[in-house]
Parts: structure tokens; C-alpha cells; sequence
């Protein structure tokens, strides 16, 4: 009877699905959100100011511009953060994105820009659980 366990530890290699996989994650989620934060300045992409719903905007302390300036800090921090602790980072990206779903879902005619998000909100979800097996522990 053999009872040698099969071998269970990931293939770091670069030729690994699994690996490319990561990485090609992780770029994304650090590219996405430094460009989307970094635009929430500039606005060359889209005016951002216009996914900011009114029941929000009246309910901040400061004005839809500034509040949307403070989103574009905290997702470049996000993505700084995916690139240097993907194991926490991923985490933070993935709940950012349920905010903002959560958000979108109260503008009536951005439903198809929240179930995009849904899609990447998977995608960061994926990001978190491979990177419990190839971002370093440190």
C-alpha cells in the first residue's frame, strides 16, 4: 500500500498557470486603481464626479469634487499596496469594490457599470486566494 502524500505545494515557476495567473492579477490591481485614483484628478478618462450619487453628496462633509479627489487617494494607495502586500491588498481592493457597486446600484442607469465592477470585484477576490500561495510572506 503506497502511502507517500501527493506533492501539494504550489509551482512557483514563471511557467505556471496558476503563477501567471497571480501576476497577471496583480498587475491589473495595481495598474487599475493608481490610473482610476490618479483620473480622479485629471478626469481625462470620464468625469468622475458624475458616479457620485446625490443622496451621498449631500450627505458628506465636503463637496462631490473633493470627496471624489479622497476616492482617487485612497485607490492609489490600494494599488500601491497590491503591489507591495497582496496578501492584505487584495483584501482592501475587493471590499473597496463592494462599496462601489453599493454606490452605483443607488444611480439609476450605471447598473451595467456595477455588474462590471461585480466582475472585478471577482477577479480581486481570485487575486486575494493566490496570493495566499505565491506572494511572499514578508
Amino acid at each position: 500500500m503506497n502511502t507517500t502524500l501527493p506533492n501539494t505545494s504550489p509551482d512557483r515557476s514563471p511557467s505556471s498557470p496558476a503563477y501567471q495567473a497571480f501576476r497577471i492579477l496583480q498587475a491589473a490591481f495595481i495598474a487599475a486603481p493608481i490610473l482610476a485614483g490618479l483620473d480622479k484628478f485629471f478626469h481625462l478618462l470620464v468625469n468622475w464626479d458624475q458616479y457620485l450619487p446625490a443622496v451621498v453628496s449631500r450627505h458628506s462633509p465636503i463637496d462631490g469634487h473633493q470627496l471624489m479627489r479622497v476616492v482617487g487617494v485612497i485607490e492609489i494607495i490600494a494599488g500601491i499596496g497590491v503591489a507591495w502586500k497582496p496578501r492584505i491588498f487584495a483584501w482592501v481592493v475587493a471590499a473597496w469594490l463592494v462599496m462601489i457597486i453599493a454606490n452605483l446600484l443607488l444611480i439609476p442607469g450605471y447598473f451595467d457599470i456595477a455588474l462590471r465592477d461585480f466582475g472585478l470585484l471577482l477577479a480581486a477576490l481570485a487575486l486575494a486566494r493566490l496570493s495566499q500561495q505565491f506572494a511572499r510572506l514578508t
